[in-house]
């Protein structure tokens, strides 16, 4: 693979610029596909390529990765640019915690909520204990004044 790695960069116009890069970088031998993707999960790549007979069967296996590209017909280049991901991702290790940007990301989403009488009966304990502990009353008596009233009507 090194071999290969250094006949790539002699051949790039900035090949000296990816050397230096790539002497930032590690190669790591792994003794099974399934360690292939444990290393990969706790290294949370920006770009995953699985260049693999079965791409898909490890898939399910990847939890920490910005983008993951399948097979061999599948640059990461083209992601960058042509099939619909984007240049955005998480990187150094964020993957175990934060998504790319997509087009879900420009969306507006609105949460709605609605509970029943009975609903609140039952977690409005919950909210007015957690809003007493963070010390915010007003939100405390907007739960027990109202736990107060259904108290009232029954």
């Amino acid at each position: 693979m090194a071999i290969e790695v250094d006949r790539q960069c002699a051949e790039l116009p900035r090949g000296g610029i990816a050397k230096k890069a790539l002497a930032q970088s590690r190669s790591i031998a792994v003794d099974s596909l399934a360690q292939a993707v444990a290393v990969s999960n706790r290294y949370a790549p920006e770009h995953l390529i699985l260049q693999v007979a079965e791409p898909r069967a490890l898939l399910d296996g990847i939890d920490s990765a910005g983008s993951i590209f399948l097979g061999q017909w599948t640059p990461e280049s083209v992601g960058d640019y042509c099939s619909g991901s984007n240049h955005v991702l998480p990187t150094y290790g964020y993957a175990r915690s934060y998504s790319g940007v997509s087009v879900a990301s420009y969306q507006k989403q609105i949460t709605v909520q609605e509970v029943s009488e009975e609903g609140l009966r039952n977690i409005g304990p919950c909210t007015a204990t957690l809003a007493a502990a963070e010390q915010l009353e007003a939100h405390r008596r907007a739960v027990t004044l109202r736990l107060a009233a259904l108290e009232a009507q029954s």
